[in-house]
């Protein structure tokens, strides 16, 4: 399956629940996660999306580190099955 699929289904899924999945892009700073979920209750997430089986690069995990240092969560993302399952965790 494409990431460009996954990547709808989980826009959809996080519409379906009330909340945002805004394309993320900081220019100047390669490597931020894709989306940034606004959830109700005040949950926000930063969301990388992989294709199947694949991992992020070097440049994806530093810049994932450096926001989860500031506390905020970041996830990985690879099938349709993880988002259902990252949004029943919520």
């Amino acid at each position: 399956m494409l990431e460009s699929k996954i990547e709808s289904y989980l826009r959809q899924r996080v519409k379906d629940l009330g909340g945002i999945a805004y394309k993320f892009t900081s220019p100047g700073n390669s490597g931020v996660p894709d989306r940034l979920v606004l959830l109700p209750g005040n949950r926000t997430v930063f969301v990388e999306l992989k294709a199947p089986g694949k991992k992020p690069t070097k440049l994806q995990l530093a810049q994932h580190r450096r926001i989860q240092a500031l506390g905020h969560d970041v996830r990985v993302i690879d099938s349709r099955e993880q988002v259902d399952a990252w949004l029943q965790e919520l």
